[in-house]
């Protein structure tokens, strides 16, 4: 079969022949109807080296993945061949206390991990390629009546990423609440459309670009400013002096991380999503009492059914362009340069 694999670091990926795989005992092999490109595969091609993550090259990229079972490992139950499937992305142990309640993107065991923290994609082989081999049945959830693998494949990266860090927050975000996205790119814009569909809170979105501003006010965003000096004073303003709720950065930059902390109200949440390499200094006197600063890393395998069922219902839909197995270098060079909108999917 062909696959799209990254030799090694700091190259571009190859896409080459392969042989099938064959799936173990609690195995799947699922055949990939969709996977989509994400940002972050561009930083796998481009920054990392030997040495900065605990696995390494050659593998096939694509960790946002969805088709059709297409083969069954002994003792899997549960699922039949051909039905409709997404890939649960993070591969954890499987047997620590947070694994066993799915939330594998924060495994406690990762050494036990079929690959220390990452997964299909992300050290191992992913879906940009006709088949995927899936090592353990869990991580295989049927689509709901409604969703193909091609709106699916970026809900489990793209969908859960932004679902997890909007959650955890809900309780911050009930009516006559703000919340502000900074950065409506392929994970922002997905970010609004889950704060309309799931919370009661007016929703700001932020950026430097007018093109990513329209989208967000496609996706139902009800203010959207464009990033500049004095942007955190207008948030103020429009919220009556309190400032933002919830600030979800999906961007990570040092400018973004210091207009968070300008427009965040206190006993408010400052989510980092993006991984823009921004630092932010916190002390007494340098961000609004009692405001709660965190990352995030993808989400669990019960929020990624959740997301599943907000994309079968019609209430998330990822805007994409969809691009051959043959194009996908086309599609990371659009992302790079930025001239892409929303999220690209690949087709085999």
């Amino acid at each position: 079969m062909r696959a799209l694999r990254l030799p090694a670091w700091k190259t571009e990926p190859e896409l080459v022949e392969v042989d099938e795989p064959t799936p173990g005992p609690g195995q799947v092999v699922v055949r990939i109807g969709a996977a989509g490109a994400c940002h972050s595969d561009l930083h796998l091609m481009h920054d990392f080296e030997a040495g900065g993550l605990p696995w390494n090259p050659p593998f096939t990229l694509g960790h946002e993945n969805a088709g059709w079972v297409h083969r069954l490992g002994s003792g899997v139950t549960g699922l039949e061949v051909g039905q409709p499937v997404a890939v649960y992305g993070p591969w954890g142990c499987g047997r620590c206390a947070r694994c066993r309640v799915g939330v594998d993107n924060y495994c406690e065991n990762p050494t036990a991990a079929p690959v220390p923290g990452g997964g299909g994609g992300l050290g191992l082989d992913g879906g940009m390629a006709e088949y995927e081999l899936v090592p353990d049945a869990r991580h295989v959830l049927p689509l709901p009546e409604g969703l193909d693998p091609v709106d699916a494949a970026p809900l489990t990266d793209a969908g859960l990423t932004p679902y997890h860090a909007i959650r955890r927050s809900w309780p911050k975000l009930p009516p006559g609440s703000t919340a502000l996205v900074i950065g409506v790119g392929g994970l922002g814009h997905v970010g609004v459309q889950i704060l309309k569909a799931t919370t009661a809170a007016r929703v700001v979105a932020v950026d430097t670009r007018e093109e990513a501003l329209r989208l967000a006010e496609e996706c139902g965003a009800d203010l959207t400013m464009r990033s500049a000096e004095g942007t955190a004073e207008e948030i103020r303003r429009v919220t009556g002096g309190r400032g933002a709720d919830v600030v979800l950065d999906f961007v990570g930059a040092d400018t973004t991380l210091k207009l968070g902390v300008a427009a965040a109200r206190t006993v408010g949440d400052l989510t980092v999503v993006g991984l823009g390499g921004g630092s932010l200094s916190v002390g007494f006197f340098s961000v609004p009492y009692e405001v709660s600063i965190q990352t995030t890393y993808w989400g669990s395998r019960p929020e990624l059914l959740e997301v599943l069922d907000l994309g079968a219902r019609g209430l998330v839909r990822p805007k994409t362009t969809t691009f051959g197995l043959d194009e996908a270098m086309s599609a990371y060079r659009m992302m790079q340069d930025g001239s892409l909108e929303g999220r690209a999917v690949i087709v085999p």
